[in-house]
């Protein structure tokens, strides 16, 4: 059977099983199984063997039982990167470059920018700073143990110079970083532990720890940034659809200034950025 028609008969199976984009992810299995970019899977003309249509038959069943499609493929891009995933680390997504975007507009005037990035995941949001400003100095820090490791092996793969460390938001940090820094970000827990029951089933594939925080951690980034940034320094923090009017009350209640909310591109409260008074 020609990969078209393998395609296209995965492609149905997909859909019945109600996978979002199925035609894409079809495609995307079937490169990864047949180590092919697009050009050469549609320009293939011999069937697939029988270890090949195995492996693509378990890919197709994991991904209608709810595995995302990062973790059966073993990697995400992300912006100008593209970082390894597993199991048990929060799978970026594509709207959390928002965050990234206007995270490097607000330090664009800035040299070589001090940048920590608070729940760092895969890395995806630290290495993307470190990839687009190569002058500036990034740091990034997570709870997770897996999270840490696979960060630092992201960083090692791609030759950015981000370091992990691990440990609860700012406080595995040295001390001699106080009041330093010119960019907080972070893309934090921020899902109501109410809503767990309606999330789909590919989201809720993701830990728990990196899953439910409703804006818990918005105030503890709001109230524990502060020493760390310089005067004028910025935060900029990923929010759920909602929850923009709490969290730039949040920021303002604990004594930041120019607090902005951000949209994503389908007009989706996104980010909020806030700054620290000061020059």
């Amino acid at each position: 059977m020609r990969p078209s028609e393998v395609l296209r008969r995965a492609a149905d199976y997909l859909d019945r099983h109600g996978v979002e984009s199925p035609r894409t992810s079809a495609e995307v299995l079937l490169m990864e199984v047949l180590g092919a970019d697009r050009a050469a899977l549609y320009s293939r003309t011999e069937g697939l063997s029988s270890a090949e249509a195995r492996s693509f038959g378990r890919a197709l069943c994991q991904r209608c039982a709810g595995t995302p499609l990062q973790i059966l493929t073993g990697h995400q891009p992300f912006r100008d990167v593209d970082v390894l995933v597993r199991p048990g680390v929060f799978v970026p997504r594509p709207e959390t470059e928002v965050l990234v975007e206007v995270a490097l507009s607000l330090v664009e005037d800035a040299d070589s920018p001090a940048v920590v990035d608070v729940g760092t995941g895969t890395g995806a949001v630290a290495l993307a700073v470190a990839k687009e400003r190569p002058d500036a100095r990034v740091w990034a820090t997570d709870l997770s143990r897996e999270a840490v490791q696979l960060a630092a092996e992201n960083a090692e793969r791609l030759l950015l110079p981000v370091v992990v460390l691990e440990g609860d938001l700012f406080g595995p940090l040295p001390g001699e970083l106080r009041g330093g820094f010119d960019l907080v970000v972070s893309n934090p827990p921020y899902v109501d532990a109410g809503d767990a029951a309606d999330l789909p089933l590919e989201v809720r594939a993701d830990p728990d720890l990196a899953l439910f925080g409703g804006t818990g951690f918005h105030r503890r980034i709001a109230r524990e940034a502060r020493p760390w940034l310089r005067p004028g320094g910025v935060v900029a923090v990923e929010i759920g659809a909602g929850q923009g009017p709490e969290v730039r009350v949040i920021f303002e209640r604990a004594g930041f200034e120019a607090v902005e909310v951000h949209p994503d591109l389908a007009l989706r409260d996104r980010v909020v950025t806030a700054r620290m008074p000061g020059p």
